[in-house]
């Protein structure tokens, strides 16, 4: 996976889309791997990836029964469950998700675009803000340890 976070400068830009609910919960955070199973409406998902943060790093998602991915919500998944809508918007040749996010995070609005590599360039909107790719606090494993409402 090679991803770049940013926040918005305008969130208007989401006003009037159709979203898509998320609900994803960590079963493991250590200095190796990030576990997490994800909820997206009737789409089940379990994801491993490597504990790195940054542009880039390992990432294999399996796609799982919706019965199970509750079941590993409510029954292993670390507190917090993140909640947030998703919003996509194509830019270019990219497609942008926007997750504005519900719960312990309310407030706040990200918006991230996965590119081929590290090298890649993308066209950039004018309601991107500042980029947080570099800032852990802004990956959702972080946001079940230290919630947005917590800084």
């Amino acid at each position: 996976e090679c991803e770049r976070k940013f926040l918005l400068n305008d969130e208007t830009i989401i006003e009037g889309l159709t979203g898509r609910e998320i609900e994803q919960g960590y079963l493991a955070i250590n200095d190796k791997v990030v576990i997490r199973a994800r909820l997206k409406g009737e789409e089940a998902f379990i994801t491993v990836k490597q504990a790195r943060f940054g542009m880039s790093r390992l990432e294999y998602d399996y796609v799982i029964p919706v019965a199970e991915a509750r079941e590993m919500l409510e029954n292993f998944a670390m507190p917090p469950v993140i909640r947030k809508t998703r919003y996509e918007i194509k830019v270019g040749q990219h497609i942008w998700e926007i997750d504005k996010f519900h719960g312990e995070n309310e407030g706040l609005v990200v918006a991230e675009i996965e590119l081929d590599d590290e090298s890649e360039t993308f066209v950039r909107p004018e309601w991107l803000g500042d980029e947080v790719t570099e800032d852990d606090r802004y990956y959702n494993a972080q946001l079940v340890v230290a919630p947005y409402k917590s800084w």
